[in-house]
């Protein structure tokens, strides 16, 4: 048996005698689920505004300093829509749904593109830390309410010119009359309405039940952009108790920290093999 095979099946035992999953996702799963935000499907989705701003990819264009709020909302709009709205399910996601969906599981992520909803995870386990590219938020935080921006946000998509929107479409908040933002967490304005309050709870709280039972972290793409919402919380608790293990797929970060070595498996190959073999093997 191969050394990857044998983490494989290792992995699989794990799962198979969890009593809880706690799957944490970073940027890496939807990267791998095709939602990428560099190369060809940058370049095919933004070509007039890498001609005339010379940008790279989604991810470094959301922090272009652009000179006038139409031509932000015109890169946001398209930004938003590609990756909130045109993306639909994706074949990945699905398959750790099936591979979880008969298992108390309980989804912590920092991802913004809806793709657990999307795909049809269970609402009252998912846990978006960061907020949702399909939602808007007053800019100067003035009220806690959030909007969906599906109607908006396609509208402007439809009627930008030379990467600019009409002036008439800047989203304006309808409270204090400020420019509106996308919810996403940038700074210390990002608004958590009930929602995001109500999906804490549940996920403290699901925390709380797991106590010394068997349980597996499953760490899918996350990153050290904010380490410490998923990479360092399930470092510390694989390392607290003793029936816990951590099985970490991540193609630039795969090691296990060395307290945590002997609980931690490891992999940095491809995450639609990996799923597709645990598949295989479902009892």
């Amino acid at each position: 048996m191969n050394r990857f095979v044998f983490r494989l099946d290792k992995a699989k035992k794990a799962i198979d005698g969890a009593d809880y999953i706690v799957i944490g996702a970073g940027a890496g799963l939807s990267a791998a689920a095709g939602i990428e935000y560099g190369g060809k499907r940058f370049t095919d989705n933004f070509k007039d505004f890498i001609a005339k701003y010379s940008m790279t990819d989604m991810y470094s264009s959301g922090f272009y300093p652009f000179k006038t709020s139409e031509e932000k909302w015109a890169y946001w709009a398209r930004h938003i829509n590609v990756n909130r709205f045109q993306v639909g399910e994706t074949e990945l996601y699905k398959k750790l749904l099936k591979l979880v969906e008969n298992k108390d599981y309980f989804v912590i992520t920092t991802n913004v593109e809806h793709q657990f909803w999307i795909n049809g995870f269970e609402d009252e386990r998912i846990f978006a830390t960061q907020g949702d590219y399909g939602l808007l938020q007053c800019g100067d935080a003035c009220h806690d309410k959030l909007y969906y921006n599906e109607e908006i946000i396609k509208e402007m998509v439809e009627k930008t010119e030379d990467c600019r929107i009409p002036t008439n479409l800047v989203p304006k908040c309808p409270v204090c009359g400020e420019e509106m933002e996308t919810n996403l967490r940038k700074d210390n304005l990002f608004v958590q309405d009930k929602n995001w309050y109500d999906a804490n709870k549940r996920y403290s709280d699901f925390l709380g039940k797991i106590k010394e039972n068997n349980i597996v972290f499953l760490e899918l793409g996350v990153g050290f952009n904010t380490p410490s919402i998923i990479k360092y919380p399930f470092e510390q608790w694989t390392y607290d108790n003793e029936n816990a293990t951590l099985i970490r797929i991540n193609r630039d970060y795969p090691e296990a920290i060395k307290e945590n070595a002997s609980k931690t498996i490891s992999f940095d190959e491809d995450m639609d093999e990996i799923f597709d073999y645990w598949l295989s093997r479902i009892l």
